[in-house]
């Protein structure tokens, strides 16, 4: 077994010491858990992010599987238990809860960075509208426009104001593109999760 500070170490190498420093210190939620937030996670969890913040209420489903023995496991778990395989030490927060107006503030009040990563329009403005108005130390990165295939380059990263960015090619949803295909959403979680290492290593 690798021991904690063989994986820090190892990290290191790559990330430089003060910067595993900065990315072991750090907290990300990832609301939603489905092809775009799984993959968010799997990410920051191999760059060592510290504590990480798991938040969906449904289970897992033939959609959206990365094993056949997980089916009808709640998300939460089936991806934390993913995570343990690779990043054994990092704090990993599971709620398996469907966020509302009512309960974000509170869920989210320890998390200095936070990731959309819901699937309907309606449930990412509202998680948008509430972290931005009640939580003004947290930076939000949300994803918009990933459904479709090809058109790699129009998965972008802008920012929106001083806290707040989004992620993808701005107006590609399932309604204008008739599919969804991992590749595209793998494009724009890889898109959140650089961003949020940006910030970190950045100080912002």
């Amino acid at each position: 077994m690798v021991t904690e500070k063989e994986l820090f170490e190892a990290l290191a190498s790559r990330h430089t010491i003060e910067g595993q420093k900065k990315i072991s210190r750090a907290s990300v939620a990832i609301c939603g858990l489905g092809g775009l937030g799984s993959n968010v996670a799997i990410h920051l969890a191999r760059c060592g992010v510290g504590r990480l913040h798991l938040l969906d209420f449904d289970r897992v489903d033939l959609p959206n599987i990365n094993r056949l023995d997980q089916i009808g496991t709640p998300k939460t778990e089936a991806l934390r238990d993913e995570l343990r395989d690779f990043a054994p030490y990092i704090n990993i927060v599971t709620d398996q809860v469907k966020l509302t107006p009512e309960n974000i503030t509170e869920l989210l009040k320890d998390d200095e960075y936070i990731v959309e990563a819901f699937d309907k329009a309606d449930q990412k403005a509202m998680l948008c509208n509430v972290v931005l108005e009640e939580l003004p130390e947290a930076v939000l990165i949300a994803g918009s426009g990933m459904a479709g295939y090809g058109k790699s380059n129009e998965i972008q990263t802008r920012r929106v104001s001083s806290r707040f960015y989004i992620c993808g090619d701005g107006e590609t949803g399932l309604e204008q593109a008739g599919t969804l295909f991992s590749p595209r959403v793998a494009i724009c979680a890889a898109h959140q999760a650089n961003l949020v290492i940006q910030l970190i290593m950045d100080g912002e």
